[in-house]
Protein backbone atom coordinates (compact mmCIF):
# COMPACT_ATOMS: atom_id res chain seq x y z
CA UNK A 1 0.00 0.00 0.00
CA UNK A 2 1.27 3.69 -0.97
CA UNK A 3 -0.14 6.72 0.26
CA UNK A 4 1.60 10.05 -0.34
CA UNK A 5 0.29 13.66 0.81
CA UNK A 6 1.27 16.22 -1.57
CA UNK A 7 1.59 19.23 0.59
CA UNK A 8 3.30 22.54 2.34
CA UNK A 9 4.87 22.24 5.30
CA UNK A 10 3.58 25.64 6.57
CA UNK A 11 -0.12 24.99 4.95
CA UNK A 12 -2.30 24.09 7.68
CA UNK A 13 -4.82 22.98 5.45
CA UNK A 14 -1.93 19.99 4.90
CA UNK A 15 -1.75 20.07 8.51
CA UNK A 16 -5.18 18.97 9.12
CA UNK A 17 -5.13 16.24 6.70
CA UNK A 18 -1.79 14.93 8.60
CA UNK A 19 -3.56 14.88 11.98
CA UNK A 20 -6.06 12.93 9.89
CA UNK A 21 -3.47 10.37 8.31
CA UNK A 22 -1.57 10.38 11.73
CA UNK A 23 -5.18 9.85 13.95
CA UNK A 24 -5.96 6.84 11.83
CA UNK A 25 -2.21 5.67 11.85
CA UNK A 26 -1.79 5.47 8.39
CA UNK A 27 2.03 5.15 7.56
CA UNK A 28 2.33 7.52 4.27
CA UNK A 29 5.27 9.73 2.64
CA UNK A 30 5.10 13.68 2.80
CA UNK A 31 6.04 15.07 -0.63
CA UNK A 32 6.84 18.76 0.71
CA UNK A 33 6.78 21.36 -1.95
CA UNK A 34 8.05 24.64 -2.38
CA UNK A 35 4.92 27.39 -2.58
CA UNK A 36 4.73 28.37 -6.23
CA UNK A 37 6.78 25.54 -7.81
CA UNK A 38 4.13 22.87 -6.88
CA UNK A 39 1.68 24.14 -9.65
CA UNK A 40 3.28 21.69 -12.48
CA UNK A 41 2.91 18.75 -10.07
CA UNK A 42 -0.42 19.36 -8.76
CA UNK A 43 -1.75 19.85 -11.77
CA UNK A 44 0.28 17.04 -13.45
CA UNK A 45 -1.75 14.52 -10.71
CA UNK A 46 -5.34 16.33 -10.42
CA UNK A 47 -5.74 17.63 -13.74
CA UNK A 48 -7.46 20.52 -12.01
CA UNK A 49 -6.10 23.55 -9.96
CA UNK A 50 -3.07 23.51 -7.70
CA UNK A 51 -4.16 23.52 -4.55
CA UNK A 52 -2.88 21.47 -1.82
CA UNK A 53 -3.02 19.15 0.01
CA UNK A 54 -3.07 15.87 -2.50
CA UNK A 55 -3.55 12.42 -1.45
CA UNK A 56 -2.54 9.33 -3.86
CA UNK A 57 -3.40 6.02 -2.66
CA UNK A 58 -2.04 3.79 -4.79
CA UNK A 59 -2.89 6.09 -7.83
CA UNK A 60 -6.80 7.21 -6.11
CA UNK A 61 -6.11 10.89 -6.46
CA UNK A 62 -7.56 13.43 -3.60
CA UNK A 63 -7.48 17.02 -3.38
CA UNK A 64 -8.65 19.03 -0.50
CA UNK A 65 -8.74 18.47 2.98
CA UNK A 66 -12.00 17.69 3.78
CA UNK A 67 -12.43 15.21 0.70
CA UNK A 68 -8.88 13.44 1.73
CA UNK A 69 -11.05 12.97 5.41
CA UNK A 70 -13.90 11.64 3.65
CA UNK A 71 -11.58 8.94 1.61
CA UNK A 72 -9.59 8.26 5.14
CA UNK A 73 -13.20 7.53 6.92
CA UNK A 74 -14.42 5.63 3.92
CA UNK A 75 -11.02 3.33 2.85
CA UNK A 76 -9.85 3.28 6.80
CA UNK A 77 -12.90 3.35 8.97
CA UNK A 78 -10.47 2.60 12.11
CA UNK A 79 -10.20 5.66 14.70
CA UNK A 80 -13.55 7.46 12.89
CA UNK A 81 -13.50 11.59 12.71
CA UNK A 82 -17.23 11.67 11.86
CA UNK A 83 -19.57 11.05 14.32
CA UNK A 84 -22.11 8.31 13.50
CA UNK A 85 -25.16 9.49 14.60
CA UNK A 86 -26.55 11.53 11.91
CA UNK A 87 -27.51 15.20 13.29
CA UNK A 88 -24.04 14.79 15.34
CA UNK A 89 -22.44 14.28 12.07
CA UNK A 90 -24.41 16.85 10.33
CA UNK A 91 -23.17 19.28 12.59
CA UNK A 92 -19.26 18.36 12.63
CA UNK A 93 -19.24 18.57 8.91
CA UNK A 94 -21.36 22.27 9.48
CA UNK A 95 -18.46 23.29 11.43
CA UNK A 96 -15.72 22.08 9.37
CA UNK A 97 -17.22 23.55 6.14
CA UNK A 98 -17.29 27.06 8.79
CA UNK A 99 -13.94 26.59 9.82
CA UNK A 100 -12.84 25.63 6.35
CA UNK A 101 -14.13 28.72 4.51
CA UNK A 102 -13.86 31.22 7.45
CA UNK A 103 -10.83 30.36 9.51
CA UNK A 104 -8.27 29.11 7.72
CA UNK A 105 -8.20 32.15 4.57
CA UNK A 106 -8.76 34.24 7.56
CA UNK A 107 -5.56 33.13 9.57
CA UNK A 108 -3.86 32.74 5.94
CA UNK A 109 -4.55 36.72 5.29
CA UNK A 110 -3.76 38.17 8.67
CA UNK A 111 -0.10 35.67 9.10
CA UNK A 112 1.11 36.38 6.02
CA UNK A 113 0.36 40.22 6.10
CA UNK A 114 2.55 40.77 8.81
CA UNK A 115 5.25 37.92 8.58
CA UNK A 116 5.85 38.54 4.47
CA UNK A 117 7.39 41.74 6.39
CA UNK A 118 9.78 40.03 7.71
CA UNK A 119 11.55 37.95 4.74
CA UNK A 120 13.95 36.24 7.44
CA UNK A 121 11.15 34.37 9.49
CA UNK A 122 8.77 33.79 6.70
CA UNK A 123 11.53 32.43 4.03
CA UNK A 124 12.41 28.87 6.27
CA UNK A 125 8.55 28.96 7.12
CA UNK A 126 7.83 28.70 2.98
CA UNK A 127 10.54 25.83 1.97
CA UNK A 128 10.77 24.02 5.41
CA UNK A 129 10.86 20.41 4.26
CA UNK A 130 12.29 21.14 0.87
CA UNK A 131 15.87 20.86 -0.30
CA UNK A 132 18.02 23.37 1.30
CA UNK A 133 19.10 26.17 -2.08
CA UNK A 134 15.46 26.37 -1.84
CA UNK A 135 15.74 28.87 0.56
CA UNK A 136 18.36 30.70 -0.83
CA UNK A 137 16.23 31.01 -3.67
CA UNK A 138 13.57 32.46 -2.18
CA UNK A 139 15.17 34.77 -0.37
CA UNK A 140 16.93 36.93 -3.43
CA UNK A 141 13.11 36.39 -5.10
CA UNK A 142 12.12 37.54 -1.86
CA UNK A 143 10.38 41.27 -3.12
CA UNK A 144 8.76 38.75 -6.04
CA UNK A 145 7.38 36.14 -4.30
CA UNK A 146 5.91 39.14 -1.40
CA UNK A 147 4.23 40.83 -4.56
CA UNK A 148 2.67 37.12 -5.82
CA UNK A 149 1.45 36.30 -2.69
CA UNK A 150 0.16 39.34 -1.62
CA UNK A 151 -1.71 39.66 -5.24
CA UNK A 152 -2.94 35.74 -5.40
CA UNK A 153 -4.37 36.08 -2.02
CA UNK A 154 -5.87 39.23 -1.70
CA UNK A 155 -3.42 40.74 1.26
CA UNK A 156 -3.20 44.10 2.39
CA UNK A 157 -3.67 45.93 5.75
CA UNK A 158 -7.33 46.36 5.06
CA UNK A 159 -7.76 42.55 4.46
CA UNK A 160 -5.73 41.64 7.28
CA UNK A 161 -7.60 43.61 9.59
CA UNK A 162 -10.81 42.27 8.06
CA UNK A 163 -9.58 38.80 8.75
CA UNK A 164 -8.50 39.84 12.18
CA UNK A 165 -12.03 40.35 13.02
CA UNK A 166 -13.34 37.06 11.67
CA UNK A 167 -10.55 35.64 13.82
CA UNK A 168 -12.06 37.52 17.13
CA UNK A 169 -15.68 36.19 16.54
CA UNK A 170 -14.68 32.59 16.01
CA UNK A 171 -12.08 32.47 18.72
CA UNK A 172 -14.82 34.04 21.39
CA UNK A 173 -16.99 31.49 19.96
CA UNK A 174 -14.86 28.05 19.88
CA UNK A 175 -13.56 29.46 23.52
CA UNK A 176 -17.26 29.85 24.64
CA UNK A 177 -17.91 26.37 23.63
CA UNK A 178 -14.51 24.38 24.88
CA UNK A 179 -15.63 26.08 28.54
CA UNK A 180 -18.80 24.32 28.86
CA UNK A 181 -17.90 20.55 26.82
CA UNK A 182 -14.82 19.07 25.87
CA UNK A 183 -15.82 18.80 22.31
CA UNK A 184 -17.48 20.80 19.19
CA UNK A 185 -20.23 17.70 18.61
CA UNK A 186 -20.98 15.56 20.74
CA UNK A 187 -18.73 13.60 23.75
CA UNK A 188 -15.83 12.41 21.59
CA UNK A 189 -13.39 14.12 19.43
CA UNK A 190 -14.41 14.50 15.73
CA UNK A 191 -13.03 15.70 12.53
CA UNK A 192 -14.79 19.48 13.77
CA UNK A 193 -12.43 19.66 16.61
CA UNK A 194 -9.45 18.93 14.14
CA UNK A 195 -10.26 21.35 11.83
CA UNK A 196 -10.09 23.85 14.41
CA UNK A 197 -6.83 22.85 16.27
CA UNK A 198 -5.25 22.79 12.59
CA UNK A 199 -6.06 25.63 11.17
CA UNK A 200 -5.82 27.51 13.91
CA UNK A 201 -2.27 26.16 14.99
CA UNK A 202 0.15 28.71 13.26
CA UNK A 203 -1.58 31.17 16.47
CA UNK A 204 -0.11 29.04 18.81
CA UNK A 205 2.74 27.48 17.00
CA UNK A 206 2.95 23.72 18.53
CA UNK A 207 6.13 21.94 18.30
CA UNK A 208 4.79 19.01 16.03
CA UNK A 209 4.14 21.74 12.82
CA UNK A 210 6.84 20.55 10.80
CA UNK A 211 8.24 24.32 10.15
CA UNK A 212 10.60 26.70 12.47
CA UNK A 213 8.51 29.01 14.10
CA UNK A 214 9.77 32.20 15.08
CA UNK A 215 10.75 33.68 18.05
CA UNK A 216 7.40 36.34 19.33
CA UNK A 217 9.78 38.28 20.36
CA UNK A 218 10.87 38.66 16.56
CA UNK A 219 7.37 39.32 15.31
CA UNK A 220 6.01 42.75 14.01
CA UNK A 221 4.55 44.79 17.36
CA UNK A 222 1.07 44.55 15.88
CA UNK A 223 1.38 40.62 15.56
CA UNK A 224 2.45 39.87 18.94
CA UNK A 225 0.42 42.30 20.30
CA UNK A 226 -2.28 40.78 19.23
CA UNK A 227 -1.93 37.70 19.90
CA UNK A 228 -0.46 38.15 23.50
CA UNK A 229 -4.48 39.76 24.25
CA UNK A 230 -6.17 36.45 22.61
CA UNK A 231 -4.26 34.00 24.55
CA UNK A 232 -7.21 33.89 26.70
CA UNK A 233 -9.32 32.61 23.44
CA UNK A 234 -6.86 30.67 22.01
CA UNK A 235 -5.49 28.63 24.82
CA UNK A 236 -8.41 25.80 24.30
CA UNK A 237 -7.19 25.26 20.90
CA UNK A 238 -3.43 24.66 22.18
CA UNK A 239 -4.20 22.26 24.64
CA UNK A 240 -6.89 20.42 22.40
CA UNK A 241 -4.07 20.24 19.94
CA UNK A 242 -1.50 18.85 22.94
CA UNK A 243 -4.04 16.05 23.75
CA UNK A 244 -4.85 14.65 20.60
CA UNK A 245 -1.98 15.45 18.29
CA UNK A 246 0.10 12.28 17.81
CA UNK A 247 2.40 11.34 15.31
Amino acid sequence: MAVRLYQFAISHYSEKARWALDHKGIRYQPVTLLPGQHVKTIRALTGKTSSVPVLDHNGEIIQGSSAIIDYLEEVFPDHPLTPADPAAREQALAWERRLDDEAGPAIRCWAYHYLLQRPKLVVPMLAAGTPFYNRILLSLAFSRVDEVMRDWMKINQKTADASQQVLETLLSELANIYQQQPYLVGDSFSRADLTAGALFAPLFQPPQYPVPWPKKARLLPAMRGWLEQWQEQIQPLAMLYEQHRRA
